[in-house]
């Protein structure tokens, strides 16, 4: 019942997980100015709810969900709006996001909550509260809880609801430390998530170096039938097909999903965010963010949204020496940052500052000398080599036949490659350029439905003004019809009688003299 079953691939890492989950959770500060950007999730950015000078509440949603894949953002303290515009965001690009700039007026004043019964409310208002409460993935990736509750047209039956807290990416613990010290409101998440989607097994798995979250969940879970799992820490086990496969030995098709096979994957921090949005009318205005590596107090941060990162290091006592490297994430799936002055968002679970010794520096990229290193600890079971070449030489076709969009982008393939070859760079490129092409294809496609559609248009509407100019004009005079040829020899033969001289005379007959009239006024006297 309790069995394992290992998944291709994968590496031993070094955790440096002791660095930051020995103190308790610290309560983030309150920041003068939050800069909260509206696109803190996949899918469509949130419709800004305010403007400058509005006044606005602790919890008030100030970016409104846009369409089925969005969630809603909302204001992490009390205070006014001085802006909503442009402003930098943490992504590897460096570019800007619409944001919302509060300055805050230090008196946190809460919206009214209103908690409700989510065992009385039907599933779909039960999912449009959570897509309300802007509950989004806290495991990194931010897709829309909502979407995950939906089920309808993916599966009959939920077999297993799958909790993930393994946690792999090295220096990163704050799903450790939300296990241990919040365990109870997991689970209580954990019954909203059962209640929705009617799982057969609940199963919680949990990496086995973290005893304390284990022994938490295990205590909180008892009586309720779910079932924590402990599981080798073996990177990327965190990854949703890996612990999937490691907890039922049931792996999802190619570009498939977890639910054709009759299970879904949901964050332990979700989990939590979840209770506290409905069994207490919270929105998601703040996260636990590990803040490690070269800060005087590496910790555990429950930091509100749109905290400027700079202010998380200091509130951990500020840079040490040598740090060369920002990193968002982990060591490896984050990205390094322009700068610290970046908000917080629903994405943030890790603030590393790096320095060379902690991770090594990029190195030259060398030719690929075929050591098929790469497929080995593919945890995908793919050919990185082939995928590799294929990006490299823009035929995205190829890379797309070697199945490059089931590539979880864990970071295996590139660290043990001996020539150093950026590997997650380039199919993080193949996959960009093939969505460009996509949108591209998609607007084509759009402006000739367009253009179709257009002389559909004039086409109905020239039928139209025709049929229009039909009914104004007045009737036509019905044609006098010609006579036959039998009709026309009776008439022949009567103008022939009336005019006996032309009729029978011969051709050459003398014509009869003219005789003229003499005018008596001529007359000679």
């Amino acid at each position: 019942m309790n069995s394992l079953f290992p998944f291709h691939g994968g590496l031993k890492t070094v955790r440096h997980k002791a660095e930051s989950n020995q103190r308790p959770i610290a309560s983030g500060i309150l920041p003068k100015r939050l800069v909260v950007p509206l696109h803190q999730h996949i899918g469509a950015i949130a419709k800004p709810l305010v403007q400058p000078g509005d006044r606005v509440l602790k919890g008030q949603r100030i970016g409104q969900a846009d369409g089925y894949i969005s969630a809603a953002v909302h204001a992490p303290t009390s205070g006014v709006v001085t802006a909503v515009d442009q402003q930098a965001v943490p992504h590897p690009s460096g570019l800007t996001d619409l944001c919302v700039s509060i300055e805050a007026d230090g008196e946190n004043r809460w919206i009214e909550r209103e908690p409700v019964d989510y065992r009385r409310l039907h599933p779909s208002d039960l999912r449009n509260l959570a897509r309300s409460a802007g509950v989004v993935g806290l495991g990194g990736a931010g897709f829309p809880s909502a979407v995950k509750l939906n089920l309808s047209g993916h599966c009959e039956r939920l077999e297993q609801l799958i909790l993930n807290g393994a946690e792999c990416e090295p220096w990163m613990t704050c799903d450790d430390m939300i296990m241990r010290e919040r365990a109870d409101e997991i689970v209580a998440g954990i019954h909203i998530l059962a209640h929705l989607l009617e799982p057969r097994d609940v199963l919680i798995g949990i990496e086995d170096d973290k005893p304390e979250a284990i022994a938490a969940m295990t205590v909180a879970c008892a009586g309720t039938g779910y079932q924590v799992r402990p599981v080798p820490t073996h990177y990327p086990s965190g990854g949703v097909k890996q612990l999937t496969k490691l907890l039922t030995n049931k792996e999802a098709p190619l570009n498939g999903r977890s639910t054709d096979i009759g299970v879904q994957c949901f964050n332990v921090a979700t989990a939590y965010t979840l209770h506290r949005a409905i069994n207490f009318g919270e929105p998601v205005i703040s996260r636990i963010v590990t803040v490690t590596g070269r800060v005087a107090q590496p910790q555990n941060i429950d930091a509100l949204l749109g905290t400027a990162f700079a202010d998380l290091v200091a509130q951990c006592g500020g840079y040490r020496d040598r740090v060369e490297r920002l990193i968002m994430g982990g060591p490896m799936m984050g990205f390094a940052l322009h700068g610290d002055e970046v908000p917080v968002t629903k994405a943030t679970n890790c603030i590393l500052a790096a320095s060379a010794e902690e991770l090594a520096p990029e190195q030259p990229a060398m030719p690929c000398i075929r050591c098929g290193a790469c497929a080995e600890v593919c945890p995908a079971d793919l050919l990185p080599q082939q995928l590799y070449w294929h990006a490299r030489a823009r035929e995205f076709d190829k890379a797309q036949d070697y199945h490059l969009f089931s590539c979880i982008e864990c970071g295996c393939c590139s660290t043990v490659c001996p020539s150093h070859i950026p590997l997650v760079q380039f199919y993080r490129y193949a996959k960009n350029e093939i969505w460009a092409q996509e949108k591209e294809k998609q607007k084509a496609e759009l402006a000739r439905q367009r253009y179709q559609a257009r002389l559909e248009r004039l086409e109905r509407e020239q039928k139209e003004r025709e049929a229009k100019l039909r009914q104004k004009a007045p009737p036509r005079p019905a044609p006098v019809a010609e006579a036959s040829e039998a009709d026309q020899l009776p008439i022949e033969a009567a103008v022939a009688r009336a005019r006996p001289d032309r009729a029978t005379a011969p051709a050459d007959a003398p014509k009869p003299p003219v005789v003229v009239a003499a005018d008596s006024a001529g007359q000679d006297g």
